[in-house]
């Protein structure tokens, strides 16, 4: 999901972003009970807390479909080129689709910048017994902030942050599936982003809006 930001930017584009769009089936059916309970937690705690934040919400905390988030990362489980299990979220918020994820059997972290969020995030996976990790920070790496510099349309990001890369003890390269909910206008950037920072065939599943899911492929 967007996570908060720390001031709104307009955006530029000047990364090279070569990916490709990637076929996927997304799954159909029930589903498992299981799933559908840590949905159905993870809905009620934020509402929750938008309840509780109501005269002061959490600039860009806005949930996910969950359900089609995760029947579309069940497709991706199954593609036969997926590289490896290794999934980051990219502004995690309570961590739901990185549970999800985990749930999958990915090899699952998210990066989100609130900590009050972050703290969400790791006692809904403990409650479950997901093996999760968070960091509170930004996923921006260090020298690549130029993805969201100026001209272009306005975006929240989440730049000045500490750097979450490091506190999970990895590397934006060290992904095999990467998710991001980005704001409308945001999108090119994420895109942009992904493409200077992910590995050669490494793919990133984004969330444009109500059923819609798309998932590309970083040109190797």
């Amino acid at each position: 999901m967007p996570e908060a930001s720390v001031e709104k930017r307009s955006v530029r584009y000047p990364c090279r972003m070569p990916l490709v769009d990637v076929p996927y089936t997304p799954a159909d059916g029930p589903l498992p009970p299981d799933v559908r309970a840590f949905i159905d937690d993870a809905e009620e705690r934020i509402q929750r807390i938008l309840d509780e934040r109501r005269g002061n919400p959490i600039h860009g905390f806005v949930p996910s479909d969950f359900i089609e988030v995760y029947r579309a990362l069940e497709g991706v489980a199954r593609l036969d080129d997926l590289p490896n299990r290794s999934f980051c979220e990219w502004g995690a918020g309570i961590g739901v689709v990185a549970g999800l994820a985990a749930m999958l059997d990915f090899d699952a972290c998210g990066i989100e910048i609130q900590s009050t969020l972050v703290e969400e995030a790791e006692s809904l996976v403990a409650d479950f017994d997901l093996p999760v990790a968070f960091a509170c920070g930004t996923y921006i790496p260090a020298g690549h902030e130029s993805c969201f510099d100026s001209s272009g349309s306005f975006a929240w990001v989440d730049e000045g942050g500490d750097d979450a890369y490091r506190e999970l003890g990895l590397d934006p390269r060290d992904f095999d599936v990467v998710f991001a909910y980005p704001w409308p206008g945001e999108e090119h950037a994420i895109r942009a982003l992904f493409d200077a920072v992910a590995a050669p065939g490494a793919l990133l599943v984004l969330h444009r809006g109500l059923e819609d899911l798309q998932v590309v492929r970083r040109d190797p």
